[in-house]
């Protein structure tokens, strides 16, 4: 594990959840279409090895329809053969310094794919190395790590660092995860500011957070339909006739 890591000694609260910045995160937006891709990211989106891009799943299946199947609907780079050239693709983006493709590689050794043997030490430096390059899915990975001591030693303090350099960076669910923490301290007042943010940013997570909140009486009425219609509004920025015709499709 890489000894670089700047969070020793930070404090892993904050005064309220507005204190932290909460701009766009780029990597949450199809660079084809340019709207929100629906979260969680993963179910709808597709990450491309070539330029490390997410293009939406409307976007992929428009590309398909115009004969483009074997090549990056973004970049027009062929797709890999197989698990070594995917590999082969992504550590050469590593290599000139791609903080995205540092953490999709440490997600590989994390979790053991294409091919490759689940190597969690080196997935943490590889986070490190992206984080410190300003990665904001890197820092959520690894805030993830430390605060539920998935594959490392439990650092809850160093956790919550990272969620809130995700958060400030725009990351959604750094910003739903610093929610969780406040609630765990039953900080429940806190936990809802972070939840009303990251619910109208699109996370449904959070807006049942809210609502559970709100039944158990840490929460008005107001601040529920609030972030119910910041959530709806979200979702309906991330919709579209392709990305819906993509889900009939059970893409």
């Amino acid at each position: 594990m890489s000894n670089n890591d700047t969070s020793d000694g930070v404090d892993g609260g904050v005064e309220s959840a507005e204190s932290l910045e909460h701009p766009c995160l780029e990597s949450g937006t199809c660079p084809i279409c340019l709207l929100p891709i629906e979260i969680p990211v993963e179910h709808h989106s597709m990450v491309n090895v070539c330029c490390m891009k997410r293009v939406c799943n409307g976007c992929i299946l428009a590309a398909h329809r115009r004969g483009i199947l074997d090549k990056c609907a973004f970049c027009r780079t062929p797709h890999p053969r197989d698990d070594a050239s995917a590999v082969a693709m992504i550590q050469r983006r590593v290599d000139k310094g791609d903080a995205g493709a540092m953490h999709f590689l440490g997600e590989t050794y994390f979790l053991g794919g294409l091919g490759l043997a689940k190597d969690v030490p080196r997935a943490i430096d590889l986070f490190t190395r992206a984080a410190e390059l300003g990665s904001p899915d890197a820092h959520l990975s690894l805030g993830n790590a430390y605060y539920t001591a998935d594959g490392v030693e439990e650092d809850k303090p160093r956790g919550i660092h990272h969620w809130q350099q995700a958060a400030m960076k725009g990351h959604v669910l750094g910003r739903h995860d610093l929610g969780i923490a406040e609630q765990d301290k039953a900080n429940y007042e806190l936990a809802v500011q972070h939840w009303m943010i990251s619910a109208k940013m699109g996370c449904e997570m959070s807006l049942t957070g809210i609502k559970e909140m709100f039944i158990d009486g840490h929460a008005t009425k107001a601040q529920y339909f609030d972030a119910l219609k910041g959530y709806q509004d979200a979702a309906g920025e991330a919709k579209s006739p392709q990305r819906k015709e993509a889900k009939r499709l059970g893409m």
